[in-house]
């Protein structure tokens, strides 16, 4: 261990000096700047809290020459090593030259590109694909030491200063400074000489040099706008006054130009203020979208208000608010001590605030009122003490996120209503375009027609949601707000959605096939009772005390915590889109988690209008993102990413395993599968008949045969089997195939071509190996992708349709011998799958030891597909493991933490 003196500023140089300290080193002195209004530089503060030595010198030259009373107040430290996390000020050569081991600086690029102290912003307003940052051998201060240690990061299309900081320089920054100090600890520190090929040194950005230049291409406006955002801001004179542009991204070469133009001095031509933010032309005519603007006082607007950031109607406060605005404005007294009174005309930014003041205030707010998710922007946006309590106050009440969600709809006359769909990726609680605008098609079943363009997720758009979902969970509201309102939030969804139901069960039926009444009652009204159900368990998750043996002559106290993961991955399957996706998130989001989901490919849309109402509900930005894409990419980047703590995957056996391999290597994921079925129904002969065939029919043709449940085989006692087979033919024919959306169609389309296809094929196979076909077995004649319920009679044991789950219409029949249960038994444990299983007797003492010996996840007897939000779900052997719904569901997204306490 060395001793080490810290030489720097700001929570970078912090959070260097924690780990340093937490490696064992001794950190001899802080060497920082001096205090600012008063206030202390958070690392001298974090120092002075340890014990450490903080010494605060505002410089330490003097005409190019160190100052002699500082420089022999740093050497008596007696440092073997200076390490530099992030320094604003001139060091003389003598300190830097004076340990044994020298003195290591961090910088923000991959040297020798970029050398001087706005690095971050010359890597993006050139436009560079690679960005990373630099450990090197301390200079004089030109950035041209030699080389100890360089990691690149991919600067994403939209990175801004702030994020591609927070994403990879700063966390990945603080890391590779302290790998740094190991390798000169061991003795294995490179020196490598940079060199001169591709060296740049660009000066420091200030907002006197930050003008935009609007005779240039959309890719370079976008490139200076973003590359000067935050600090020092991007501006443009508009109106007559000095306008800063933030929160840019460039746009498809086929955006819609639709909006109020907006003349700007110098600009190839208006710009056009729409819903979106407001859009800019560069000299190519391509266009970029900037979310927000910022004038000369200060105040923050969001960009697609500029023609109406005044006109917003104030509200009227209950008692319970207005003691709320008395407290913030006694916060706003204790942060502007120049100010005697706070009117309701105040502005915080002209009474002296500054960035960490912003910092404080929205702490504040939250400790004061945890439903109320605030962000920096807010207070710029609200800027007097007025606006800003009415900003809040619509944030608690929830009135605020259907004006700044920006919906792309795509709206369609149907089923007696106008639906309205998003079809955008949703990440960071923003509709957003793929990487490079990617598309595909999603079919509509019921006529093999296109319903709309969809956008196409990348591994790049993975990543972007991934890290807003860590944010989220790590740095975000959503880690910190109590339960109780995080139950709050769930109930509000719930009731958004039931708000919604209509929309949901069409948007549903229209792209799954499902079966309109169907879709309402069970896709949509299971999915409303899942999240219901689950908001009531927010505030009931708790641990246990254990008793434990005393460490005498103390006493310990041992008890149990349990936590959420952090940021989960859900994919889903395209039988059940909606429910799917409630089954899993709401136990997910009630635990505590962010999420990443991707929906089905060929069935993404009632995913993208959940994450609207979502949104509209009130979930913090990051919470929630949902991913429509394929699963070899998505899903695949999903299973790989370091960041993803969990995974909880429905679909087949086969990519289950190929998912639980991907998670086990790359961080040992946890991992929950809903896999294959081939569930067994056995019905002996003294059973309710009628019951039995409604019964039976429903455990195969519900929803299509689409059913993770569905009944895969059916036993019948051979005494009543031929009575039973021409009873079931007998509904099957009465059975109305046809438009899903249509009230007395009890069979719609299969979900997409390729599972048609597969079924045909599948029934074939039947055919060919001697099982007698009873009926159906092949497409229905006419548009869209409609299959026969079928009926096989005569399946043996050895056939493939008696082994492998169909997924769709089709009924296996097999008779047993009269009385032989142990061998029915036998024969329906005989396969690698254990979903589920049923049975159908008016014994009870049979029904009792059969559901004992069913090897099955789910044993339904006398009834089938009857599922409960209060019931467990899940599977046995290569149907997977975990639970979905049930208290059960909880403990997958929640991991058990043991505490000991010695007192």
């Amino acid at each position: 261990m060395m001793r080490i003196a810290v030489i720097g500023q700001s929570v970078f140089g912090l959070e260097v000096y924690k780990e340093l300290r937490k490696e064992g080193h001794t950190i001899v002195g802080v060497f920082t700047i001096p205090d600012k209004d008063g206030k202390a530089d958070p690392l001298g503060a974090e120092a002075e809290k340890d014990g450490v030595n903080v010494f605060k010198f505002p410089r330490w030259r003097l005409k190019g020459k160190g100052i002699p009373e500082v420089v022999q107040v740093y050497k008596a430290t007696g440092a073997e090593l200076n390490v530099m996390p992030f320094c604003s000020q001139f060091i003389p050569m003598e300190v830097i030259d004076h340990p044994a081991h020298g003195s290591i600086i961090y910088h923000p690029s991959l040297l020798p590109r970029h050398r001087g102290a706005s690095a971050i912003n010359w890597t993006l307003i050139h436009g560079d694909k690679k960005g990373g940052f630099t450990v090197f051998w301390a200079d004089d201060g030109l950035d041209t030491g030699p080389i100890l240690l360089q990691r690149e990061c991919d600067v994403e299309p939209d990175d801004t200063v702030n994020t591609i900081y927070k994403r990879f320089l700063f966390p990945e920054g603080v890391k590779g400074t302290v790998d740094a100090v190991r390798l000169i600890a061991a003795g294995n520190a490179p020196k490598i000489v940079q060199p001169e090929e591709g060296a740049t040194y660009e000066g420091i950005q200030k907002k006197d040099n930050a003008k935009i230049d609007w005779n240039q291409s959309a890719q370079v406006l976008h490139n200076w706008i973003r590359g000067n955002d935050k600090v020092p801001g991007a501006w443009a004179e508009v109106d007559g006054q000095k306008v800063t542009f933030y929160g840019s991204s460039l746009l498809d070469s086929g955006a819609t130009a639709i909006g109020q133009p907006l003349e700007i001095p110098g600009a190839s031509q208006p710009g056009l203020v729409s819903k979106a933010g407001l859009m800019l032309f560069g000299n190519d005519g391509k266009a970029l979208l900037v979310k927000n603007l910022q004038f000369e006082d200060g105040k923050m607007i969001a960009a697609a208000r500029y023609f109406s950031s005044g006109s917003s109607a104030s509200v009227e406060l209950t008692e319970e608010e207005k003691t709320f605005a008395e407290q913030m404005r006694g916060v706003w007294k204790s942060i502007l001590t120049n100010v005697d009174a706070i009117e309701d005309s105040t502005d915080f930014f002209k009474s002296g605030a500054a960035s960490m003041d912003v910092v404080r205030l929205v702490e504040e707010v939250k400790l004061r009122a945890s439903g109320c998710q605030l962000q920096n922007e807010d207070v710029y946006m609200n800027t007097t003490f007025q606006d800003f309590i009415q900003m809040c106050v619509k944030k608690l009440r929830g009135e605020d996120d259907e004006e700044e969600l920006v919906v792309d709809y795509v709206e369609k006359n149907i089923n007696n209503m106008t639906i309205r769909m998003p079809h955008q990726l949703f990440v960071n609680g923003e509709f957003v375009d793929a990487e490079g605008g990617k598309t595909y098609k999603t079919i509509n079943p019921t006529d093999g027609t296109a319903i709309c363009d969809v956008s196409l997720a990348q591994a790049s758009d993975v990543d972007r949601a991934v890290a807003a979902a860590k944010e989220a969970f790590e740095e975000g509201e959503w880690g910190k707000i109590n339960p109780r309102d995080r139950g709050r939030l769930l109930y509000k969804l719930a009731d958004l959605m039931e708000e919604h139901q209509e929309e949901l069960a069409t948007i549903e039926s229209m792209d799954s096939g499902a079966v309109y009444t169907l879709a309402l009652k069970t896709h949509v009204g299971m999915s409303i009772q899942t999240f219901r159900y689950f908001a009531g368990w927010c505030d009931k998750i708790q641990g246990c005390t254990i008793p434990i043996n005393q460490a005498r002559p103390n006493r310990n106290l041992t008890f149990t915590k349990k936590e959420p993961i952090g940021v989960c991955a859900i994919v889903i399957p395209w039988n059940y889109p909606l429910m799917m996706l409630a089954w899993k998130t709401a136990a997910c989001l009630a635990a505590g988690n962010t999420v990443v989901l991707k929906p089905a490919q060929v069935t993404p849309l009632t995913a993208m209008k959940f994450a609207e109402l979502a949104a509209r509900a009130g979930f913090p930005k990051g919470v929630i993102n949902i991913l429509p894409g394929s699963g070899a990419l998505v899903g695949q980047r999903l299973s790989d990413h370091p960041d993803v703590r969990k995974l909880g995957f429905t679909g087949s056996t086969e990519i289950g395993k190929h998912i639980m391999k991907s998670c086990a290597v790359s961080n040992v994921k946890k991992v929950s599968l809903e896999l294959g079925g081939k569930s067994p129904l056995i019905i002996f002969s003294d059973c309710d008949m009628d019951k039995a065939v409604r019964m039976g029919l429903s455990a195969v043709f519900f929803n299509k045969g689409e059913n993770c449940i569905a009944a895969g085989r059916l036993f019948v006692e051979e005494n009543i089997h031929d009575q039973y087979v021409k009873r079931v033919v007998e509904e099957v024919k009465k059975m109305k195939i046809g438009d899903p959306l249509d009230r007395s169609t009890d069979h719609g389309p299969q979900n997409h071509k390729a599972h048609l296809d597969k079924l045909v094929e599948y029934c074939q196979t039947g055919v060919r190996e001697g099982a007698t076909l009873v009926c159906g077995g092949k497409q229905v004649s006419r548009p869209g992708f409609f299959f026969e319920p079928t009926i096989f009679t005569d399946v043996q044991d050895h056939m493939f349709i008696a082994i492998e789950e169909s997924f769709g219409p089709v009924m296996i029949l097999s008779k047993f011998k009269s009385g032989d249960v142990d061998e029915v038994l036998r024969r329906a444990n005989a396969t690698e799958y254990g979903l589920a299983s049923g049975v159908f007797t008016r014994d009870i003492s049979k029904a009792l030891y059969v559901s004992e010996k069913l090897n099955a996840g789910t044993v339904f007897v006398n009834t089938y597909n009857k599922t409960d939000v209060a019931a467990p779900f899940g599977g046995f052997k290569q149907s997977g493991f975990g639970k979905d719904l049930g208290q059960e569901a909880l403990n997958e997204y929640l991991k058990t933490k043991a505490v000991t306490v010695e007192y």
